[in-house]
């Protein structure tokens, strides 16, 4: 297999004269979904990712695209695509290698300009031009015209009917109905324009390259209010307070982003029971009685 994905890296780099072997592959730590693997080819690195799942291609293929789009960013140092591609029953996605730094404060502020900068490009719906996946968790991304609808059909509602299949009390399930339902009043007069989004965005998916520039990888982008964004950041902490800063700076956030901050991180925290179990029903719970009790 590694000796496959290796012609198929020559071919497309032009250096089919170089011997036929398969490689100098390092594992690489961190992914909790895929193999991820460092490739030394032809005096070239490159990052690769191998998935046995059955849905592995089509997450990859999902993952280029956003790839793509998020490298509209002149101010990001995005990943680019090189294949996306199955063989041997596993699906493979090879990107750039970048040699990767943690974000620290020095260099938060950059990165804040830069989301906002990002999320400056719109469209003229919520949504994307494919479904994805949240972690292993499908993703649908049909498009609308409005976002309360966007993020009630084709956020909350998935996770929360999910999360009853799996086994989630009845109070969770009367609750998710209600905040369904009230979704319209919590979010009230908040009329966000579609903004291109990383979608998944924890410190873990964020860093910078040697030089300093932002990277953003891992993404589930789709176009929607950018604040998910932003919410998505503080849920798991990680991002210095120069990275708001930044943000800020470029594009203010309302007032009112506190009272919305808790129900995006919802989606979140049941996409977590989704795929974990454990402990984040009880907060998901908690965070919907809070929310009901405010609207």
């Amino acid at each position: 297999m590694r000796q496959l994905i290796c012609e198929r890296i020559r071919r497309l780099e032009s250096c089919a004269d170089v011997d036929s072997n398969a490689g100098d592959w390092s594992a690489l730590s961190g992914g909790s979904i895929n193999q991820c693997y460092r490739l030394q080819l032809a005096g070239h690195h490159y990052f690769v990712k191998l998935s046995r799942a059955r849905q592995g291609l089509a997450m990859f293929t999902a993952e280029a695209a956003a790839l793509t789009e998020l490298s509209a960013s002149s101010l990001m140092h995005i990943p680019s695509v090189l294949v996306c591609d199955e063989v041997a029953g596993s699906a493979f996605l090879v990107l750039e290698y970048i040699t990767l730094r943690p974000l620290l404060e020095e260099t938060g502020e950059r990165f804040g300009y830069a989301l906002a900068s990002l999320h400056r490009q719109g469209a003229e719906y919520f949504g994307w031009a494919m479904d994805n996946t949240i972690g292993l968790t499908a993703q649908d991304n049909s498009r609308h015209q409005e976002w309360p609808t966007f993020f009630a059909v084709c956020r909350l509602q998935p996770q929360f009917m999910l999360a009853l299949e799996r086994g989630a009390s009845l109070a969770f399930g009367q609750m998710s109905e209600q905040l369904l339902a009230r979704l319209p009043c919590i979010l009230g007069d908040h009329k966000p324009l579609p903004s291109l989004l990383h979608g998944d965005l924890w410190s873990g998916n964020v860093a910078t390259d040697e030089e300093g520039r932002p990277v953003l990888f891992d993404p589930a982008s789709y176009y929607g209010d950018r604040e998910v964004d932003l919410a998505m950041s503080e849920l798991f902490a990680g991002f210095p307070a120069s990275f708001y800063r930044g943000y800020h700076a470029c594009w203010p956030l309302s007032e009112s982003y506190p009272q919305r901050r808790q129900l995006y991180n919802l989606y979140h925290i049941v996409n977590h029971y989704n795929l974990f179990g454990g402990h984040y029903l009880r907060q998901a719970e908690a965070m919907m009685r809070d929310l009901l009790h405010c609207s």
